[in-house]
């Protein structure tokens, strides 16, 4: 704490907070784009659906009667 405050003096006050929230944004960062890259082995682990066909046929209605 005692090192932050001639830093704030010499860069300014707004300077400190973006890099204060950079340093602390970035960890969060790193966990999304781990995520986004197993994200392809994720889907094809996954089972596929049942395809579920409707034994009913679909009507348009006409509401201009």
């Amino acid at each position: 704490m005692e090192q932050l405050i001639p830093f704030i003096s010499e860069v300014g006050f707004p300077i400190v907070v973006t890099l204060y929230l950079l340093h602390r944004i970035e960890s969060k960062l790193d966990t999304v784009v781990q995520s986004i890259q197993s994200l392809p082995m994720r889907l094809q682990e996954r089972p596929e659906p049942e395809k579920v066909y409707s034994a009913t046929p679909i009507r348009e209605i006409n509401i201009n009667q």
